[in-house]
């Protein structure tokens, strides 16, 4: 039977594995979860509904294509990770929570559009601001007051804007006006959202303001979710190093995608997604959202659905046999329209056994972060046990602090 409640606020959630993945592909329930963070997310891609995400959703699609996946994977990730990891090896400690986000923020600035930052001091502005954006984008989850986060957004928004997305954006408006003039050739122009997001304004609609919010989006999405998977996934790994056979296989990084897949499934960004009903939908179950119903679903619980992964659901099982279908991280990327946009960077590409690119394989940026963390022997540091975030509902590490060498 699946599961449903209702309360007297008109809230529907469902948990079942079955009931979500059927409300994800319903074109009649809007995005609602991140209402609240309308200073970061208000006409996001996230939060687009109908035709404006559609058209939103096309352009950026050509982004996120899988051989550009893979070009990254190859040429830019390596080197990224060697430069973040450098000095922290060098000193043969590190957090990881912070190691997380110094690593993927110089990929995620690159793919959102905002050039790299040439400084330490840049490079920990840019962190520092990504964070305050994941803050207000998940203000529903914060247990700060409203008030204090919306002013620290404004200011960190007018800040973003001064130091990096004006002299991005008045770079590549350069080129694409010299591109159009024919003094530079096509390839010259980056490929990144901000490039997308100017090339198409007027076809978009979109103003400053909404390409602020749109490279916002971007860039805390990107560094906030991976940097939090990445930390998990350790967390999980380190606790197993000590089986040999599980240690034993930690050197592959097709074993190890599989641990960061089950870690998402089981600590999924979001544990919850929020639709509003536009109209009265009714499921495949025979559950009815009446029009106007905030729905709910419960993420982790449908992630953890024993009619889906049996008794043991709630248990960390990179080697578990999935029914088919199934894609190993449950709902954590989303479905339907709303399905992840850039999965494929943090997850990659997920291997079935027959396909004709897995001669190509591509492992998502976090395989290859905590491949090459334990590649150098690092494992938690026995004077300092990790701490969860004490400012979120969610279940993320706020320090995690790790060492160096043989074990």
């Amino acid at each position: 039977m699946s599961a449903l409640a209702a309360d007297a606020g008109h809230r529907i959630v469902l948990s079942s594995y079955a009931d979500v993945r059927d409300a994800f592909r319903q074109h009649d329930l809007r995005q609602a979860l991140y209402d609240a963070g309308g200073a970061v997310m208000a006409d996001s891609l996230i939060t687009l509904h109908g035709d404006a995400h559609k058209q939103r959703r096309r352009v950026e699609n050509r982004l996120f294509r899988r051989g550009t996946f893979r070009w990254w994977e190859l040429n830019l990730v390596p080197g990224t990770i060697e430069r973040s990891f450098a000095g922290p090896l060098a000193a043969g400690s590190a957090d990881l929570v912070q190691l997380g986000r110094r690593t993927i923020m110089y990929l995620t600035a690159m793919v959102a559009g905002i050039d790299p930052p040439a400084t330490d001091a840049a490079a920990e502005e840019l962190e520092q601001l990504a964070r305050v954006f994941s803050a207000g984008a998940t203000a529903v989850h914060s247990t700060r007051d409203p008030a204090e986060l919306n002013a620290e957004v404004a200011a960190a928004m007018a800040a973003f804007d001064a130091h990096f997305l004006a002299p991005a954006l008045a770079r590549r408006t350069e080129l694409i006006a010299e591109i159009a003039a024919g003094r530079r050739a096509e390839d010259e122009l980056p490929r990144d959202v901000l490039t997308a997001a100017l090339r198409h304004q007027d076809q978009l609609g979109m103003d400053r303001d909404m390409i602020r919010r749109e490279i916002a989006f971007y860039l805390q999405a990107g560094s906030h979710s991976t940097a939090n998977l990445f930390t998990h996934t350790c967390h999980q790994v380190f606790q197993r190093l000590d089986d040999p056979e599980f240690a034993a296989r930690t050197g592959d990084r097709a074993f190890l995608q599989r641990c960061v897949l089950e870690t998402l499934r089981l600590h999924p960004a979001s544990p919850v997604a929020w639709r509003r009903a536009l109209a009265t939908v009714e499921l495949r179950s025979g559950i009815v959202l009446p029009e106007g119903t905030l729905v709910e679903f419960d993420l982790a619980a449908a992630n953890t659905d024993p009619q889906v992964w049996g008794p043991d659901a709630d248990r960390f099982d990179p080697s578990r046999t999935l029914p088919d279908g199934v894609p190993p991280w449950g709902h954590s990327f989303g479905g339907g329209t709303h399905a992840c946009i850039g999965m494929e960077l943090d997850g990659g590409v997920h291997s079935t056994g027959d396909r004709a690119d897995e001669h190509e394989p591509v492992f998502g940026t976090v395989t290859l972060m905590v491949h090459a963390l334990l590649a150098n022997g690092a494992r938690p540091d026995p004077a300092q046990a990790p701490t969860r975030d004490p400012h979120s509902s969610r279940e993320n590490f706020s320090r995690y602090p790790v060492v160096f060498g043989r074990r």
